[in-house]
């Protein structure tokens, strides 16, 4: 650089020095534009340690609720969150209602007495409904832990419930006065330009966004990220005692164009797996064949269509066209197909069956549901599409029973390709949908469309010509009136994930006015905020119960596969003998 360059650049960047003393006028500009008596005053604050009477009193109203029992029983810790969060909620909703109500006009000035009395009343409630409810709260775990079959939990820690109730109420009543601070700020700045009350809601819904955005681009898309690299790190892993299978009827096999790495963690799970022919055989005392199962992994292909059209590609290698029976499997978000699903179908036709299904994440249900719940239901569409098509060329005589079938994540994916009970019926020869989410299509509509003084737990469906709901084998005992194609849904009454749903805020179901299952504590009932997530901690409980409750179906399959698609001469003490050997393995 030249002499003159280097005069010239001194000429246009000013020294840091000066540099800084324009950063810190610039900075003084704002701060009195921020103080400009022009715009509004600003609403007197109380002190961030103080809290507001009447939203205390709600707080205690809503720990009494949050200690009712729901679905399952709660362990100490996940009490504590559940009570944490709602009286947070019961304190913003407390403050609203006051807020409200000055609004309308009614704003008496109390004395100091006058409060410090409200105070002092505030106190005693809560010291007499604190330990109250803790007791209660106690007693009716206690039912519920027994209804379940989970064992008793040991007492003397569950008072720990408490400094983790407050720590976090404490917590989420901070961040939602910053939400309101950051409302009220904005607003004084648009109020410059706009009036008053549209300038509020203007800072609302501006410090709404701000919210939204920090949560789902930030903590959301933090969490995915994370849990993502860990499923992505696990789904190249083999589950233990998983080896590649030798039999030409498996995907991955040496006898199979998909390569076994490509398959995944569940799906290397599943194709590996599965009862022997030799093992069938051993049970029924009749000659069995080997078992097809076919699989496509995320590594299989690029697209799911074409991971689709690989898996039907399989069914023709293997002569899974030519089996009694073709089941197409839609998974949950990892690519898992729950064994006790396919086993009884196995066992039940001797073999003579053929299993499909597809990878389509390597995330955990929850994590996928979050991420994106458009892609369960593309892959749920695109396999069976793909299998019905190839299947309906077949000569009618020749064609195999067509069943489908999917839990949890899986039910909600494979029933998306369907309108509704009568398509089941009128393109397959029978469904089996297990643990369905409350969101799931068609489903909700069945349920909402069922027979009139039905209830919404177990409904009746046009009478039950076709489909038939069940909590337990008790419920699928066939009779004259079930026709086939039969569909079977198995719903636990204590199952969160298929009750849960956003409604449960501000409506009580029909499933909580209605008579309770014999499985469900007496003493549950609906509460607006606080049912909702009560049943959403128990998702986090749902699977640690014995089978038959929360999100457990095990044994219940055989029954459901026998009355779904029976071989004939199969009797009910067939059903039980099966039963009874899926619970020995």
């Amino acid at each position: 650089m030249t002499e003159d360059e280097r005069v010239d650049e001194a000429r246009v960047a000013p020294p840091p020095k000066e540099l800084g003393a324009r950063a810190r006028h610039e900075w003084s500009r704002l701060v009195e534009h921020v103080r400009d008596p022009a715009l509004p005053p600003a609403p007197q604050k109380r002190a961030w340690w103080a809290l507001h009477g009447i939203g205390m009193l709600f707080a205690v109203l809503f720990y009494t609720w949050s200690m009712t029992p729901s679905l399952l029983p709660r362990p100490w810790y996940l009490q504590g969150v559940a009570t944490g969060i709602c009286v947070a909620l019961g304190y913003g909703v407390g403050v609203l209602v006051a807020s409200v109500v000055r609004r309308l006009g009614f704003s008496p000035q109390w004395s100091e007495r006058t409060r410090l009395w409200g105070w002092v009343s505030l106190a005693a409630l809560a010291a007499i409904e604190l330990p109250l409810f803790m007791v209660l709260g106690a007693r009716w775990q206690e039912t519920t832990r027994e209804l379940v079959g989970v064992q008793e939990e040991s007492g003397w820690f569950t008072v720990l419930l408490l400094p983790i109730a407050a720590g976090l109420a404490l917590v989420l009543v901070a961040l939602g006065r910053l939400f309101l601070r950051t409302g009220y700020r904005i607003a004084r700045f648009v109020s410059r330009l706009v009036p008053v009350v549209v300038a509020r809601l203007v800072g609302l819904v501006a410090a709404l966004v701000i919210t939204v955005v920090l949560l789902q681009d930030g903590v959301v898309a933090g969490i995915l990220a994370l849990g993502g690299r860990a499923a992505a790190t696990r789904d190249l892993e083999d589950p233990p005692g998983v080896v590649r299978p030798q039999v030409e009827e498996r995907s991955g096999s040496g006898a199979s164009p998909v390569e076994w790495e490509d398959l995944g963690r569940e799906g290397r799970a599943f194709v590996s797996g599965g009862p022997s022919a030799a093992e069938i055989e051993a049970f029924s005392g009749e000659p069995a064949l080997t078992p097809i199962r076919v699989y496509a992994g995320l590594g299989s292909a690029p697209t799911i269509d074409e991971i689709a059209a690989t898996v039907v590609d399989e069914l023709e290698r293997t002569g899974g066209f030519d089996r009694e029976v073709l089941a197409v499997a839609t998974t949950t978000g990892t690519g898992w197909i729950d064994e006790s699903m396919a086993r009884p179908l196995e066992y039940l036709h001797g073999g003579d069956t053929a299993i499909a299904g597809m990878q389509y994440s390597y995330l955990p249900s929850g994590f996928a549901f979050l991420a994106d719940r458009n892609t369960p239901r593309t892959a749920g569409q695109a396999l069976f599409t793909a299998v019905y098509a190839r299947w309906s060329t077949l000569p009618e005589a020749e064609r195999p029973l067509l069943v489908v079938m999917g839990e949890s994540l899986g039910s909600y994916g494979g029933g998306s390709a369907f309108s509704g009970v009568q398509d089941m019926v009128a393109r397959t020869d029978g469904a089996l949908w297990v643990g369905t989410p409350n969101f799931a299509e068609p489903w909700a509509d069945i349920t909402a469309s069922r027979d009139p003084g039905s209830p919404e737990r177990l409904p009746v469906v046009d009478g039950g010509e076709h489909a038939r709901f069940a909590d337990s084998p008790d419920d699928l005992v066939p009779d004259a009136g079930w026709g086939f194609p039969r569909i079977v849904y198995l719903q636990h009454a204590t199952d969160p994930v298929v009750w849960w749903s956003s409604d449960l805020l501000l409506r009580q179901p029909d499933w909580l006015r209605e008579p309770r299952a014999e499985t469900v504590n007496p003493a549950m009932s609906w509460y607006p905020f606080v049912t909702f997530w009560q049943v959403t901690v128990d998702l986090a409980f749902s699977v640690d119960v014995p089978d038959g409750y929360g999100h457990r179906y095990e044994l219940g399959n055989a029954d459901a596969w026998a009355a779904i698609v029976p071989p004939d001469g199969w009797t009910a003490q067939d059903t039980a003998d099966l039963r009874d050997h899926l619970a020995t393995e």
